[in-house]
């Protein structure tokens, strides 16, 4: 059986993969053939993630084993086979390419297409370009400020937190009630 898969991303909006693999390969292989779809190197950590119909995050298949001491189970990509846990279409992915700044493709199972097998994944549709693999840290943290700036100029103080005077009244000591017999 193949599965197709497509992957977008929500930094460029005209960009696509669509990629067909055997439903027995690995997600290490689905992993390699993601990134030599879009030009990536293949030295940095990343994770699949199986998402609900929300892309609500769930089960995280590793590039490798972290040394986790949770008692869910360990998924290392070159050990589980697509069809161990990619059962039907419309199932939903995220990839994470790039842990520091949570960049990630969000895929979709868009069929499965029984009879046929493919020894390689191929990508069979390429629109617009990738994100770039590595952004630029220094203008990532400029964004970062930028946007939480914003947040703050855009907050209310008074509907956060009520009145914006001080009232000696309203605030006693706190010791009041505090007996020390």
């Amino acid at each position: 059986m193949v599965y197709k898969f497509k992957l977008v991303s929500d930094e460029v909006s005209n960009f696509s993969r669509e990629i067909e693999i055997d439903a027995n390969s690995s997600f290490f292989q689905l992993r390699n053939a993601i990134l030599d779809s879009v030009n990536y190197t293949k030295d940095d950590m990343d994770s699949f993630f199986l998402c609900d119909d929300e892309w609500q995050r769930q089960e995280e298949i590793t590039l490798e084993d972290m040394g986790s001491s949770s008692d869910q189970d360990i998924w290392i990509m070159d050990d589980t086979p697509l069809n161990e846990l990619i059962e039907e279409e419309g199932q939903k992915l995220v990839f994470v390419f790039d842990y520091l700044t949570e960049r990630s493709f969000f895929m979709e199972m868009k069929e499965a297409v029984p009879g046929r097998n493919l020894s390689d994944p191929i990508c069979t549709v390429k629109r617009g370009n990738p994100p770039v693999q590595r952004v630029d840290m220094d203008e990532f943290e400029r964004q970062i400020d930028q946007n939480v700036k914003k947040q703050v100029e855009d907050l209310d103080i008074e509907d956060l937190y009520g009145d914006t005077e001080y009232n000696d009244d309203e605030l006693g000591s706190g010791f009041e009630d505090l007996s020390l017999n």
